[in-house]
């Protein structure tokens, strides 16, 4: 046993000691602005509202364990600034028994929030900060002082219906501009509105709907934690958006059924929801519920959870946390002198403009250079949470909740600070709003991975054990490939780039060029991973995956899952799939398969060989848009077939190719890289014989 180990089973054996000592206390303080009108953020351009539609409160929950004491909150807020938060720690931590460094607070991001930050083109109310800080002080004070013996248990249910992708990749030949007057936006909000603009969404959803139940000993629920990636529903006058209906609605459905009494608090915390919103722009016709319909339908589903919650009182707590420097995204000599003339212009006036909205940050964040934020874990007992103080992407959640020691882990972001998106890496390289470096979208281009992996040491820290490995599991069709014993095998299950790992165990791992996005829905996830688990896939916006396999001879075969996002009528070819020749270039020889473009023939594989642009061969199938299709392309000697679903789907007779000067392998792109596939791909192998039409039978569902 290593030591990690033996920490972990010391700290269960102290939590079996500490049998009854668990207590819990909650509350709720009103933190609606006394005077109104309010400057509100959550938009570009800067606003200010008259009217209360629903009260914004600040919902506060206290536990101890009779060694370890902390405080989680969450605010109805778009977002709050890290000094502010930190003042108020300070001065709750003087009034109770908590470490300033054991209280969390995060923002709901209701877009219909008194403002206590700068954020794009509004700044913060004169009227509101300092109010707030007292206000988050007398919440953790009065959630301390109603600490009761309790217990406490995990819930999770899948609310996929109530959450999507909103950002989308645009067509590489719709990409738009940015507000600095360049061609770099390939991804955005909303660009799924239009389906002729896009080639699908860029990244995955995380539906888990999740909640951390506390109850007295007496049976009747004190406070319920939720935790929910969509990000905000729209709401207007100032208003708790749908998280303040959720939580009133869960208080007078438990204390209806006698389940609770009127002390009861609701809370309902952001999950990771920089790229999520409601509206589900894969479908045509997308329901557009009134805020009252949706908060009612999650709530819903999250009594459900609440329903089937196991209790426990034999649970001890810890929670850590760590302070880091990270630097902004800097403006350039040119964009800085760009938007100083800009600013200058302004004079002491608000931006009235998206450009100078940005003229603005620019300058900001020059003056500023960097900034700390925090990063928080926690455990209670076998329940782990974990914060980020960002706009945090769904697939960031993922990362950290399936590395997480502990299967029961909750993701809050936009907790102690408000420090602006963080994208993954390979989504900068997209562009889009959530890139343009601004205050709302500064840090630097690696805050991601580093806040990722600080959040998931800091969960090793507090549980004593060693994170999850994560692959994706093997399901009966993925056993049949390993049985037919590709070189090479890669599932396209990963989290980042750039390694495709093999899986095949002959360490011929591919890579993923710039360009690829990652953990999207793939295909058949009931054959190709477990029942519970969603088959996951790479989407090629511009990138290709490169492979060297020495060592195949005359004979091969290769067998994927492709999924086109494409209109087939967009250009020439729809995208090129699978080429094996030269990089850079096209010569004499080499084959290559793709889906062909406009024209008579759209939607259906051609093969090329070498240079030429005359087709070898044309395909019978059409392979509609945005569906899955496996396929297989299989030389035997100077034969080339192509199968489509397990089907032959065109055989010609091609020139020989000198196999040994051709080791490079291309998925989703030529050499040349003209007309690259544009959609998913998943479950690659390569094969170094030609497989039969019954093999490739086995794998196809």
């Amino acid at each position: 046993m290593n030591v990690r180990s033996l920490l972990g089973l010391v700290l269960m054996l102290v939590c079996q000691s500490a049998l009854g000592d668990f207590r819990a206390g909650a509350t709720v303080v009103d933190v609606t602005p006394r005077t109104l009108p309010a400057l509100v953020n959550g938009g570009m351009l800067s606003r200010s509202i008259d009217t209360v539609k629903t009260p914004l409160n600040a919902r506060a929950l206290v536990l101890d364990d009779g060694e370890e004491r902390l405080a989680i909150v969450v605010v109805d807020s778009c977002m709050m600034p890290r000094p502010l938060l930190d003042e108020a720690k300070q001065e709750a931590a003087a009034k109770t028994g908590i470490k300033a460094d054991h209280i969390l607070i995060s923002a709901t991001h209701t877009h219909t929030a008194a403002s206590c930050m700068g954020a794009l083109g509004t700044s913060a109310d004169p009227d509101y900060p300092l109010y707030l800080v007292d206000k988050l002080v007398e919440a953790i004070v009065a959630a301390e002082q109603n600490l009761e013996p309790a217990e406490v248990g995990w819930g999770l249910r899948s609310a996929a219906d109530f959450t999507a992708l909103r950002r989308w990749i645009r067509r590489p030949d719709r990409i738009a501009e940015d507000p600095f007057g360049n061609l770099t936006v390939r991804a955005n909000m909303h660009a799924g509105r239009n389906w002729d603009d896009v080639t699908g969404e860029s990244g995955p959803e995380d539906p888990d709907l999740t909640l951390i139940a506390v109850r007295g000993r007496d049976g009747k629920a004190l406070a319920v934690l939720s935790n929910f990636s969509m990000h905000y529903f729209g709401d207007r006058d100032i208003s708790a958006d749908y998280f303040g209906l959720f939580c009133e609605g869960m208080k007078q459905r438990l204390v209806e059924a006698g389940q609770a009494g009127e002390g009861f608090v609701g809370m309902l915390s952001h999950g990771c929801s920089g790229d999520i919103w409601r509206r589900d722009y894969k479908l045509e016709t997308q329901p557009d519920p009134k805020i009252e319909e949706y908060a009612e339908g999650l709530l819903d589903i999250a009594m459900q959870a609440l329903g089937e919650v196991t209790y426990r009182s034999d649970v001890t707590l810890d929670m850590a946390e760590q302070r880091m420097q990270l630097s902004y995204r800097l403006p350039d000599k040119q964009r800085l002198e760009w938007a100083q003339r800009i600013v200058d212009a302004m004079g002491d006036r608000e931006p009235k403009t998206t450009e100078e909205v940005y003229a603005r940050e620019q300058i900001l964040l020059h003056e500023r250079q960097s900034t700390e934020i925090v990063v928080q874990g926690i455990r209670i007992g076998e329940i782990a949470i974990a914060t980020t103080p960002n706009e945090t992407y769904a697939l960031t959640g993922l990362k950290i909740k399936k590395q997480s020691p502990l299967t029961q882990t909750m993701v809050i972001e936009l907790a102690n600070g408000g420090d602006g998106y963080i994208p993954p890496p390979e989504q900068h390289v997209l562009g889009g709003y959530n890139t343009w470096a601004a205050r709302s979208a500064g840090l630097e281009v690696q805050a991601e991975p580093k806040i990722a992996e600080t959040a998931i040491e800091l969960l090793e820290q507090v549980t004593g054990s060693h994170r999850r490995t994560y692959r994706q599991p093997v399901g009966t069709v993925a056993k049949q490939t390993l049985q037919l014993n590709p070189v090479a095998y890669w599932r396209c299950d990963e989290f980042a780039g750039p390694e495709a790992v093999d899986s095949s165990g002959h360490g011929r791992h591919a890579i993923y060029e710039t360009g690829t996005v990652f953990f999207l829905d793939g295909p058949k996830s009931e054959m190709l991973t477990a029942p519970e688990d969603f088959n996951r896939c790479v989407h090629l916006a511009g990138g290709r995956m490169r492979a060297n396999l020495d060592g195949i001879d005359a004979d091969y075969s290769i067998s994927l899952w492709c999924w086109n996002g494409m209109p087939v009528d967009a250009r020439g070819t729809t995208g090129w799939l699978i080429s094996r020749g030269r990089d850079h270039r096209l010569d004499a020889f080499g084959e290559h398969l793709g889906l062909a473009g406009n024209g008579e023939h759209a939607g259906k594989l051609i093969l090329r060989q070498g240079n030429s642009e005359v087709n070898l061969a044309i395909g019978k199938t059409v392979l509609p848009r945005w569906t899955w299709h496996h396929v297989a392309l299989v030389r035997r000697g100077d034969q080339l077939q192509v199968h489509v679903d397990g089907a032959l789907d065109l055989e010609v007779a091609a020139k020989p190719l000198h196999q040994a000067e051709y080791p490079l392998f291309l998925f989703g792109g030529r050499g040349d890289r003209v007309e690259n596939w544009e959609g998913r791909l998943d479950e690659v192998s390569v094969f170094d014989r030609a497989l039969t039409a019954e093999e490739i039978q086995r794998l196809v569902p």
